[in-house]
């Protein structure tokens, strides 16, 4: 063997153990939302890309997300690509969305507005939790590698399923950084 044909090898090698590996990543089965769970807090940890789901103070499930594409920092005005932080509540549901499904977030607030008032700036709105832009779903858990949206919380196009049934417009929603 040549120089050239265990370089080939060594290639083909790699190219298959990393094509097994995103193969497992992608179909690894993950937790699912138990059937005719009630979510009525949610917890999201900017920090950490994670977002837990609650039912009368016990965890339902732990999501791995991804943010706004400036994730450090709450939203300050319109535009910013921030996911804000504090409390709020999902105030719609929308079946029909450009990111498969969505919950509303009440973003923003009256003290978001004031301050984008002091900064001369709009606050912005549209603030949701929201599956995958559709027709692209197929990425699935590849889209947590990167912080993507617009400032928005991301979960796979599966994840926002359940979420969308099992979360009530009112529900608690709190984002930490």
């Amino acid at each position: 063997m040549n120089f050239s044909t265990t370089k080939r090898k060594i290639i083909w090698i790699t190219i298959f153990l990393m094509s097994a590996v995103l193969f497992i990543y992608y179909f690894y089965p993950e937790d699912k939302l138990l059937i005719d769970s009630q979510i009525d807090n949610i917890v999201v940890y900017k920090s950490k890309r994670q977002m837990s789901v609650y039912s009368n103070g016990k965890i339902l499930k732990t999501y791995k997300i991804s943010l706004g594409k400036q994730p450090i920092g709450a939203k300050e005005f319109e535009g910013d690509k921030k996911t804000p932080e504090g409390h709020y509540f999902i105030n719609d549901k929308n079946p029909d969305s450009g990111y498969h499904k969505n919950l509303g977030i009440s973003y923003p607030d009256k003290d978001d507005i004031e301050y984008a008032k002091r900064l001369g700036k709009p606050a912005g709105g549209d603030i949701k939790i929201h599956g995958l832009r559709n027709k692209i779903g197929i990425i699935g858990k590849f889209h947590r590698w990167v912080d993507w949206t617009a400032g928005c919380i991301a979960v796979t196009d599966k994840e926002i399923d359940e979420l969308y049934k099992a979360v009530k417009i009112g529900t608690s929603i709190e984002i930490k950084p």
